[in-house]
């Protein structure tokens, strides 16, 4: 974007948010109400970048950056903060967290620069909470971020600090120790219990897919994806039959599901 365009966009959005002249609906958002359109906005950028729509992609692109400009607007407004600063602090960090780009720092490889990465980010929390609340290793972690992403990152912070199994085999057992948890917590009947420990099973998956190197979230959305058009399969299967899904058996529809699985795996 140029100087011109962000300047552009910076005035049209004071214009929206004006009293007198601006957008009545506009004018009415704060940080509260504009949440929700954040995390929509996110999401869709991602969704994009799945379907390798790249003109997708820059429309969400725009529309997250949207919300970045509306919400400083607001905090422009309330004597807190500007759009350049928004910009400036980001800058910043970037320069921070990479000395070995604008600074002389040579690291002998990822892992070392990542190490570097991690402190630089830990320095920047302590100086934050130091002025908020009693420092913790775990603190700066949003509590609204989908539960996945916030279990992983609170993982990331806690290994860091070497509250973390060396090797993945351990982590296996776990996974298997917290399924037989589930299972007697449902024979006792307990559902408080039931729920508690699916927590727990959630939990420890997460912590093996750190371990394996595997997203969560990526994978979970990846497993979803996969089961509706496997889903969406079948649909299809019991539609050209001319009969509906509640007129099949499960042993049919699971014969549906596997012929699915076969099909799509084979393209």
């Amino acid at each position: 974007m140029s100087l011109a365009n962000t300047q552009q966009l910076l005035a049209l959005m004071a214009r929206l948010r004006d009293p007198e002249t601006g957008c009545p609906w506009d004018v009415r958002q704060d940080f509260d109400s504009l949440k929700t359109y954040t995390i929509e906005e996110a999401y869709e950028v991602v969704d994009a970048i799945e379907r390798n729509d790249f003109d997708d992609l820059r429309s969400e692109l725009g529309d997250l950056l949207l919300q970045v400009v509306f919400q400083s607007q607001i905090a422009e407004e309330r004597g807190l903060f500007n759009f350049e600063q928004v910009a400036g602090a980001i800058a910043d960090k970037l320069i921070i967290r990479h000395p070995h780009v604008f600074g002389e720092v040579e690291f002998a490889d990822d892992a070392e620069r990542q190490q570097a990465w991690e402190l630089a980010k830990e320095q920047e929390r302590l100086a934050k909470n130091r002025q908020q609340k009693p420092e913790s290793v775990l603190d700066g972690v949003a509590n609204s971020l989908p539960a996945l992403v916030q279990c992983e990152k609170i993982q990331d912070r806690a290994a860091n600090h070497g509250f973390d199994w060396p090797e993945v085999e351990p982590v296996f057992e776990k996974v298997k120790e917290e399924l037989q948890e589930v299972h007697e917590a449902w024979q006792s009947g307990d559902q408080a219990h039931v729920q508690e420990e699916i927590g727990d099973l959630l939990l420890v998956v997460v912590n093996l897919a750190r371990h394996l190197s595997v997203n969560p979230e990526i994978a979970l959305r990846e497993a979803t994806q996969k089961f509706t058009r496997r889903f969406n399969y079948i649909e299809q299967q019991i539609a050209a039959s001319g009969r509906e899904l509640r007129d099949c058996q499960l042993d049919e529809l699971d014969g549906f599901w596997n012929q699915a699985k076969r099909v799509q795996e084979s393209r």
